[in-house]
């Protein structure tokens, strides 16, 4: 009993990193610094993708760690980006602003809510219906971390703040289909190691680097599941 409740702390104890994270990002969003509350809405990600691949792997799966961790979801993906959009954008049109920044936390809570009454085999994770909060997080996240100067988020990606919100938002209630990312377990860990590996390097390299490519790296991920829903769709059409 004992050695399962550690094996269990450790991966709560991830999850909730990842809450402190999001946290941390909107403390600096409201100090104006954008960008390391992009960052911190990163690093969340990682500790995300952590948990629940230790939780697998240390076998400690459980319904309190899907609640627990969808909480952090909400905090970290939804309220800490509809904060720093928000402050880093949106407060110039006021009621408007206000209303469009939150789409991101009130459509990632139906995501997360919807996800939670689904799910029904907890060691197991099929593909996902609807977009990802985390996913939309990153896009919306990375698009002003590398976009932000001056005071302001440069021409013409300005432009794409409030479509791409409404999108992003869209997409989290749909029911497109998106792939889950490798999970750790006993078959070709290596391999699923290295691949968890490559994802942080890529994250690590992009924050080096200003990230300027990053955004569109998660926007072409947001794009394809777009565009593979319409092609299934157009397949099952012709098969009919």
């Amino acid at each position: 009993m004992n050695k399962l409740l550690t094996k269990s702390f450790i991966a709560n104890f991830i999850t909730s990193l990842n809450i402190f994270c999001g946290f941390i990002s909107i403390i600096y969003a409201s100090q104006e610094n954008f960008k390391m509350a992009a960052i911190f809405i990163i690093i969340a990600a990682i500790f995300d993708t952590m948990d629940g691949l230790i939780a697998r792997l240390l076998d400690t799966s459980s319904r309190f760690g899907v609640e627990l961790d969808s909480l952090s979801d909400i905090v970290s993906f939804g309220l800490a980006p509809s904060f720093l959009v928000y402050k880093a954008y949106a407060f110039q049109y006021d009621y408007i602003g206000i209303i469009i920044s939150s789409f991101l936390l009130i459509a990632g809570a139906l995501r997360l809510a919807r996800f939670n009454i689904l799910i029904e085999d907890l060691k197991t994770k099929s593909d996902f219906t609807g977009l990802p909060i985390p996913l939309s997080a990153l896009t919306i996240s990375t698009l002003i971390y590398s976009y932000y100067q001056d005071s302001k988020i440069v021409e013409p990606y300005n432009n794409f703040i409030f479509p791409l919100i409404i999108i992003l938002s869209i997409l989290m209630v749909s029911k497109i289909k998106y792939r889950t990312l490798p999970k750790f377990s006993s078959k070709k860990f290596i391999k699923k190691l290295l691949i968890f590996l490559i994802l942080i390097i890529i994250l690590l390299s992009a924050i080096v680097t200003n990230g300027k490519y990053l955004f569109f790296v998660f926007l072409s991920v947001v794009l394809f599941g777009i565009l593979n829903h319409i092609y299934l769709l157009l397949k099952k059409t012709q098969i009919n």
